[in-house]
């Protein structure tokens, strides 16, 4: 390639730089019409994706200075949005996480993101969307190095309108495929998710989806059993996503939630056949207190309850 034509090609990207950052209003004083700064808005958001990070880790992955990234820490641990704490396998590390006030402004950032990407979306075409999305995934995939990204494909998020109906499309056929239940099986996630909807306690309960590439992939939801116990239910990961680490983080971030809330205990009801899930809940702490014979959905089962301290 010619000096000339590497030269207008530089001039190019920094041009779209500086069209894309208008577009998407990162210039502005505070990021989504909130009194956070890009910087602030970029730590909450991870946080709030994640559930737990460690600060030396998260510094790196959003490529910012050390002293920088840990004036920045404080000042929103000052503010009420996140705190600080020891890690317990590592005491050299400190971990992060958002406070229920942390989280309620990141689900205000979260939902006002994907609103306005939706008012940029609708103006255009079927076809002029599906042509602006593979430009998008050629770019990242052109400057993601070879083996990175694995991991942190894909973020958690609240629910949103729709989700519901989704994770009760999703249970039924995956367990019918899987393990043969029929639709009453659907019938009692459809009534879970109805109860959840219906009598919603904010601050109290709360739903995580899953997202990888735009697609939903898992979910878990917390309910309040009685105001020192919550309960884990609606628990699900798409087999294709299996691997991850998602069902073990949307398992970590509602017992976050749930301790934040201030529960004391958490408990869970599953089957004796969903050994994947068994392990996830055995390494998050939970313990299996009671298991009875049953029929159900069609099949002769073992239900187990397990429980944990928060």
């Amino acid at each position: 390639m010619g000096d000339t034509a590497l030269e207008k090609r530089i001039a190019d990207v920094r041009q779209f730089n500086r069209f894309y950052t208008q577009k998407i209003g990162v210039l502005h004083e505070g990021l989504l019409r909130s009194d956070f700064s890009l910087a602030e808005s970029r730590i909450v958001y991870e946080l709030g994706s994640r559930g737990t990070a460690t600060a030396a880790e998260l510094a790196r992955d959003l490529e910012l200075d050390a002293g920088y990234f840990s004036r920045l820490v404080r000042g929103l641990e000052r503010r009420g949005f996140l705190s600080r704490k020891k890690s317990k396998a590592d005491g050299r590390q400190m971990l992060l996480r958002l406070t229920a006030q942390g989280r309620k402004r990141y689900q205000v950032l979260d939902r006002r993101s994907h609103d306005d990407i939706a008012e940029m979306l609708v103006g255009l075409s079927e076809g002029e969307q599906k042509r602006l999305m593979s430009a998008f995934a050629t770019i990242t995939q052109l400057w993601t190095p070879a083996g990175e990204g694995a991991a942190q494909s894909y973020l958690l998020r609240p629910q949103r309108v729709g989700d519901m109906g989704w994770i009760i499309h999703r249970h039924a056929a995956l367990y019918g495929r899987e393990y043969g239940w029929d639709w009453t099986f659907e019938s009692m996630v459809a009534k879970v998710a109805a109860e959840f909807i219906d009598n919603f306690k904010p601050g109290r309960e709360c739903c995580w989806i899953a997202e990888k590439d735009g697609e939903v992939v898992g979910s878990a939801v917390v309910v309040e059993q009685s105001p020192t116990i919550a309960k884990l239910r609606l628990v699900y990961v798409e087999p294709h996503t299996r691997g991850l680490g998602i069902g073990k983080r949307l398992v970590e971030q509602c017992m976050d939630f749930a301790r934040d809330a201030g529960y004391r205990s958490m408990t869970l009801w599953t089957n004796d056949i969903l050994h994947a899930a068994r392990a996830i809940y055995q390494k998050a702490g939970f313990a299996l207190v009671k298991s009875e014979p049953h029929r159900s959905f069609g099949h002769e089962l073992v239900g187990e309850y397990w429980k944990t301290r928060l």
